[in-house]
């Protein structure tokens, strides 16, 4: 997904990393993160659900979501009769939120069960929800919600109705205080342990797409498009 508007940058070409805050400096691992807008960047693309976290009456509730990505912003839509969302246009300045993304990329199996693990990417962002109510910035949202679950796809389908805008909600949330959090390579076995009997090594998993399977009343003449056939 392009972005609309340029990072903050550190000389000519090159995007200013996000700023380490208590929030997004991990406890653990602290090795495996990274604040480099690129990357984050790149984790979020490769995505289109999400979990968005907030506290709905003393409790935290997680809830799983599309999402869209639009240079440093990332949105996230809704029936306007759900919780989060109301709660994002009836407080001020918004609904604190936490955002959060993750690709698995293989699982790791050490010899010992204390060292199993996964090889992922992965993106938190904290912050405040807002409603976005300008028209314009609703539709680029709406676009880019679908276009980040199949790119071309906003193109090449009826956009929402007044009706159904009015039945839509949006909430914007800037990438402000933002880590991502990588792991790769194999098992961390401890040097007594080598020697046991196990297999030991990674299990790579890949995500992939079936042969498109058309809606029983499409018309038989039109074929499948260029952008399903890229994925």
């Amino acid at each position: 997904m392009q972005d609309t508007a340029p990072p903050t940058t550190t000389g000519p070409g090159v995007a200013a990393p996000y700023t380490p805050t208590d929030r997004t400096v991990p406890t653990r691992a602290k090795e495996r993160a990274s604040y480099d807008r690129e990357l984050v960047h790149s984790i979020l693309d490769a995505a289109y659900l999400c979990h968005l976290g907030f506290v709905r009456d003393g409790a935290p509730v997680v809830l799983p979501t599309l999402f869209g990505r639009v240079g440093e912003r990332l949105y996230v839509h809704g029936s306007t009769g759900s919780r989060p969302l109301r709660t994002a246009q009836a407080t001020d300045p918004g609904l604190p939120v936490c955002l959060t993304v993750t690709h698995v990329d293989a699982l790791v199996l050490a010899r010992s069960a204390f060292h199993h693990s996964l090889n992922y990417r992965s993106v938190v962002v904290h912050g405040t929800a807002v409603t976005v109510t300008d028209p314009e910035e609703r539709r680029i949202a709406l676009d880019a919600i679908v276009d980040q679950a199949v790119p071309g796809r906003s193109r090449d389908a009826r956009p929402a109705d007044a009706k159904e805008l009015a039945a839509t909600a949006v909430i914007r949330l800037d990438l402000d205080e933002v880590s991502a959090k990588v792991r790769t390579g194999g098992p961390n076995d401890e040097p007594e342990d080598l020697a046991l009997p196990h297999w030991t090594g990674i299990v790579p998993l890949t995500r992939g797409y079936a042969q498109p399977v058309p809606a029983d009343d499409l018309d038989p003449s039109i074929g499948v498009p260029d952008y399903l056939r890229a994925l």
